[in-house]
């Protein structure tokens, strides 16, 4: 999905208040890879198993969308 702002500024916040900081970003991207990994071993130890195969689609999207995410806003 392409965005409508230049990679070199900031986004505006979505309340419109101020714009998001390349460290909120870079923060939300290592939450949300916590959050792949919990889900990872969750499904690894046999949680869920009759959501096992949606979960684990879900887990490679977001796996895929933490990549383009880490390109796009460089951890360092």
């Amino acid at each position: 999905m392409a965005s409508s702002f230049p990679s070199s500024q900031p986004a505006p916040d979505p309340k419109g208040e101020k714009p998001v900081e390349a460290e909120d970003t870079a923060t939300l991207i290592a939450l949300l890879a916590q959050d792949r990994q919990w889900l990872l071993r969750q499904l690894d130890g046999g949680r869920w198993s009759q959501w096992r195969l949606d979960l684990a689609a879900l887990e490679r999207e977001l796996g895929q969308m933490l990549d383009q995410a880490n390109e796009r806003f460089p951890l360092g």
